[in-house]
């Protein structure tokens, strides 16, 4: 009897599961495909065989990327995935998560590494990288003298701006030797030293055909140069290890060609603008000129003897002008003092003072006349003015002017009309004479 409890076929396959997927991480396998099935579910079965074993490999639809189609038996590929079993049946297979063509898959893993290990010495850094001349004097081309890629930067350099030259540096770009010929053409154009720029690419092709570009030797050698170098390896969509240490990458051999030199109709029309800039500053430069010379001529003119004698006979004149201006006004202001101590003795005369007090005397007796007449006058008007007002306020100067004065009996003057009664006898004063009446009837309001 077994010492320890049995256990199922289920738990068997399940810890196998277990164990395979915990201690064998993912990895890539390389194989043949054979028994291929692809059932309505989408999803993918075969076998990986090489010459001594195979396994089972599912490769499921969630996981499939890019044209699996393609994929038929006996294509030789890369399957990346995890090791698994499938508990059913007991069946252990490979868990595919990715699968490639042997030989792309291979040289992709080659290129991923390469360029790691670049990367991480620093060889893609921008900052290493040269700037571009803005108009190379020649442009060197290393690539294939007989492919495409020659012929298109030729023809758009040519459309572009023709009056650069062009250098071929011939190397092949495909094939074993092709990294030893690229590295020897590029040492040439150093050596050479002839251009400014150089273009090192080819046309499109597959992963084996672009794979010179992908040598490390190349690409130290492109980081090693000393003139700055354009890639222009493939299509926009290729990638190479070139690409990413150039100075420059272009997605195309034209693309190049568009960068490496600006269009000539630009640079025509600057021309242009920078002939007529030089123009105008030529024609200010001959206006500035035209009128130094000619203040340098009338500064000559003004230095001439005949100049300097003529400047000093018109001082001469114009110093015997001041001289005689000089001389009159001096005399005239002795004349005024001689006039001014004239007058002073003239106002110290006795008989001067005595006519000034003579007419002193006449002023103040006629001041003295005048002064009573006007005093005189001032209070026969000032007489006169009272009369006037008094006469204003006097009562018979209101019966002057048809007034009258109602008196009663007694002589008192009358103000209320209730205070007579018909049939009494009144007298009216008025301003000459007076007039006795009868009342005969009394309004009393």
């Amino acid at each position: 009897m077994p010492t320890e409890a049995a256990i199922s076929v289920s738990q068997l396959n399940r810890r196998a599961k277990s164990l395979l997927e915990q201690g064998i991480p993912k990895l890539w396998v390389e194989g043949e495909i054979s028994n291929m099935a692809r059932p309505a579910s989408g999803h993918i079965y075969f076998s990986l065989k090489d010459e001594k074993a195979q396994v089972r490999a599912a490769w499921f639809r969630q996981r499939q990327r890019g044209p699996a189609i393609h994929f038929k038996n006996g294509d030789k590929v890369l399957a990346f995935g995890r090791i698994s079993i499938y508990e059913a049946r007991g069946d252990y297979q490979l868990i595919v998560e990715q699968l490639e063509p042997a030989g792309e898959g291979v040289l992709k893993q080659r290129f991923d590494a390469l360029k790691k290990k670049l990367l991480a010495e620093g060889l893609f850094d921008e900052e290493r990288k040269q700037p571009l001349p803005d108009l190379p004097a020649r442009i060197g081309v290393i690539t294939s003298p007989s492919g495409a890629a020659v012929r298109d930067v030729v023809s758009v350099l040519r459309r572009r701006f023709p009056a650069v030259p062009v250098v071929v540096y011939p190397a092949a770009v495909q094939g074993d030797a092709a990294p030893g010929e690229l590295i020897a053409a590029l040492e040439t154009a150093i050596r050479r030293n002839e251009c400014d720029v150089l273009i090192v690419g080819r046309g499109g092709g597959s992963l084996e055909d672009l794979w010179a570009f992908n040598d490390e030797t190349l690409a130290r050698a492109i980081v090693e140069c000393p003139i700055p170098v354009i890639s222009a390896v493939g299509h926009e969509v290729d990638f190479t290890i070139a690409d990413f240490v150039a100075d420059v990458r272009a997605p195309t051999p034209s693309g190049a060609a568009e960068i490496v030199v600006p269009d000539q109709h630009d640079w025509l029309r600057r021309i242009a603008a920078l002939t007529a800039r030089l123009a105008r500053v030529g024609e200010r430069n001959v206006e500035d000129r035209a009128q130094q010379i000619d203040w340098l001529t009338r500064r000559l003119l003004s230095s001439s003897p005949a100049a300097t004698l003529a400047r000093q006979q018109d001082s001469l004149r114009e110093n015997r002008a001041r001289l005689a201006s000089a001389m009159r006004q001096q005399l005239l202001e002795r004349l005024s003092d001689v006039q001014s101590m004239r007058s002073d003795l003239l106002r110290c005369s006795p008989a001067l003072a005595v006519q000034r007090t003579i007419g002193k005397l006449g002023a103040l007796r006629q001041r003295l006349s005048s002064g009573a007449h006007d005093r005189v006058a001032d209070l026969q008007h000032r007489v006169a003015l009272l009369g006037r007002t008094l006469h204003s306020v006097s009562p018979l100067a209101t019966l002057d002017r048809g007034y009258a004065i109602v008196l009663d009996s007694d002589g008192k003057a009358m103000t209320d009309a209730a205070t007579a009664a018909a049939g009494d006898e009144v007298r009216a004063k008025l301003s000459k004479g007076e007039l006795v009446a009868n009342v005969t009837r009394v309004i009393k309001e």
